[in-house]
């Protein structure tokens, strides 16, 4: 059977929105005849209406008595931002992995509508391409390959990895580089050099359950800071809590905080690292989204506007190539957090595989990673636009949402009285998926909130499944 999203009339929906969205058919413009597009695609009238219904049905083209169809003025978006949350000022323990162990198992089946876990559709993603470059390195080199790599990993991969850091104003040697498995690996690292069992970490909230579950494992307690979906975390909370004297590392995004979508400016930035320098605390930063962004700059990373090297960034191409080559890297500046680092990574995983690290090498060598960027982040921004757009169509009265500036995760804050607990042992019912909000705080906290991912584009199914679930919340919220 074919995929739904190959269907004639999904092509012809997906074509006429790339026109809209471009301005080529700008709002109130009428839109190709029936007759038109159907022989200008080579398909039936039916098709065509069955496509042009489709964009009805999405506020895309609205339908004119004995006139024809016409690009829709999409009304403004009724739904406020989520409130800035209020954690306990508190140090607590971290018990989330439990919880995670359970959802973990719903995150890949395909028989659910994929809301939940936030990695993009094989569909969007390069993985294919890279591929040939893996078959390419394996033949001509695969002996070679066959053995340990340096701890450091790859020098030609870490190589290219700091040509890249130069667009974003980082002047990073290889040598500062650890390639790891995958942005948890890398973030566990660096929780491990600045931080022992018992140590607190000051973290957002809330926070992507991830790093939870790397603290968890590390013996570590949290301090919550307050985060606002739009500016990120509260400075005066974060100067209180310093001045106590009790954090010993801070871990925060850069770049679009998984859940919140939130992203610091870069005056902000210098505060929070004017901060860190006088208390002495380092910071850890997550910037697995900076990619991912739909405004004309990729935001700059802490590492980046930290003149005292106390940063230790970490990212990898997960969110963006392949999740499943497990291809991440930490880099930092001074010479005692390198050597931590790879006395670390030794112990931990000896080395990353060395034909995996070479075939990345050659794909980012070879030009075609920005081209690739620029198409995923149009993807991703419609996705966004859109879901939001349901999202507001069908969700309870009361309900919040962020608009975020990159990434393709949303937060959902519902009404206090809800459970996304119970929701979503429902929508598992109805072949749903998508992430209770309480495993993004150590506190337990978010209870009515709830995270949807983007990063399969939007299709019928995406769109049927955000509706039946703004559904079932109705209900839910109704009684």
């Amino acid at each position: 059977m074919r995929d739904h999203s190959h269907f004639r009339y999904e092509e012809v929906a997906t074509f006429i929105t790339g026109l809209v969205d471009s301005g080529t058919l700008p709002p109130g413009s009428r839109a190709p005849s029936l007759r038109d597009i159907s022989r200008q695609r080579q398909i039936s009238v039916s098709t065509a209406l069955q496509a042009y219904r489709l964009l009805e049905d999405r506020g895309v083209l609205e339908a004119r008595p004995q006139s024809g169809h016409y690009v829709a003025k999409r009304a403004a978006i009724r739904l406020e931002a989520p409130a800035i949350s209020k954690p306990p000022s508190k140090a607590t323990p971290v018990a989330v992995s439990a919880m995670l162990l359970k959802l973990q198992q719903y995150s890949t089946d395909p028989r659910l509508v994929p809301l939940g876990w936030a990695f993009p559709s094989a569909e969007l993603l390069a993985a294919g391409r890279l591929d040939r470059f893996l078959a390419r390195a394996a033949r001509t080199k695969g002996v070679g390959h066959n053995t340990y790599t340096v701890p450091k990993g790859d020098l030609r991969l870490r190589q290219e990895i700091a040509r890249r850091a130069l667009r974003w104003g980082q002047a990073l040697s290889p040598e500062d580089i650890v390639i790891t498995c995958g942005c948890t690996e890398a973030v566990t690292l660096a929780l491990n050099i600045v931080a022992q069992p018992g140590d607190t970490i000051a973290i957002e909230s809330p926070t992507y359950f991830g790093l939870l579950r790397s603290l968890e494992v590390l013996g570590l307690k949290v301090i919550e800071l307050p985060t606002d979906a739009r500016s990120g975390i509260d400075l005066s909370a974060l100067k209180r809590v310093l001045e106590r004297g009790s954090v010993k590392a801070c871990l925060f995004s850069s770049s679009f905080n998984n859940p919140l979508g939130c992203t610091m400016s870069n005056a902000k930035k210098l505060k929070v690292l004017t901060l860190l320098a006088r208390y002495r605390v380092p910071l850890i930063e997550d910037d697995i989204f900076g990619d991912i962004y739909f405004g004309p700059q990729r935001p700059t990373p802490f590492i980046a506007l930290d003149r005292g090297g106390n940063t230790i960034y970490c990212s990898s191409f997960s969110k963006t190539i392949a999740p499943g080559y497990r291809i991440g890297w930490m880099a930092m500046k001074t010479e005692m957090q390198k050597q931590r680092a790879l006395e670390r990574k030794l112990a931990f995983t000896l080395s990353g595989p060395p034909l995996l690290q070479a075939a990345f090498a050659d794909f980012l060598s070879s030009g075609g990673y920005d081209n690739h960027l620029r198409r995923i982040r149009r993807v991703f921004e419609d996705t966004v636009d859109r879901m939001i757009r349901a999202i507001d169509r069908s969700f309870p009265t009361g309900t919040k949402v962020t608009r975020p500036a990159g990434s393709f995760v949303l937060w959902l804050e519902l009404p206090k009285s809800m459970r996304t607990r119970v929701l979503f042992d429902q929508a598992l019912e109805h072949g749903i998926c998508f992430v209770p909000g309480d495993v993004f705080s150590a506190n337990g906290r978010f209870g009515h909130c709830l995270r949807l991912s983007c990063g399969h584009g939007w299709d019928a199914r995406i769109e049927k499944g955000v509706l039946k679930l703004g559904e079932l919340a109705c209900a839910a919220a109704a009684r």
